[in-house]
């Protein structure tokens, strides 16, 4: 596991918060591997490790972590880097992952709104069916307008707290 020089960490303890961490991640509805993935990654002082860093951590198979990590990256949670020299490869954490991921959400819910719209009008708007659709439809713009707005106070919050990048 990497760390900041001079600094100890007890491996029990950082073990015993991945998993604690990656099970409040699956409540949430994460598959059990991915979670443990960012749980260790989330956890490594620069936030990156190799694929055999990962499996001789959390006992796996490099195939679930290469599974579990093709995941995180298609929900933009970690990125993959070629490690100077070598074909190997680190995944990474970044700082602002929670706001990376909200983002592609919010991608997703322009195309459920989207898909929203032409059920409204393919239902016809005064059916009973169309009204719900046209309601679940009004939630997803509020639901975006508040993304959109809560994003921006974010970036505000985040550079007078931890300054810029």
């Amino acid at each position: 596991m990497t760390q900041a020089a001079g600094t100890e960490r007890d491996p029990e303890a950082v073990s015993k918060f991945v998993e604690s961490f990656a099970a409040q991640l699956v409540e949430a509805g994460m598959q059990r591997m991915p979670a443990r993935i960012f749980a260790a990654l989330l956890s490594s002082d620069d936030g990156a490790m190799s694929s055999a860093e990962l499996g001789d951590q959390l006992q796996v198979s490099p195939a679930a972590v290469s599974g579990a990590v093709r995941y995180l990256a298609q929900q933009h949670m970690v990125s993959r880097e070629r490690e100077p020299g070598s074909r190997r490869e680190r995944y990474r954490v970044h700082s602002n992952q929670w706001y990376e991921a909200l983002t592609n959400r919010e991608a997703v819910i322009k195309r459920w709104e989207s898909a929203l719209r032409e059920g409204v009008a393919s239902l016809g708007a005064d059916t009973p069916a169309g009204r719900r659709m046209a309601e679940t439809l009004a939630f997803f713009e509020f639901v975006d307008g508040e993304i959109a707005a809560m994003m921006e106070r974010w970036r505000v919050h985040r550079e007078r707290v931890f300054g810029q990048d």
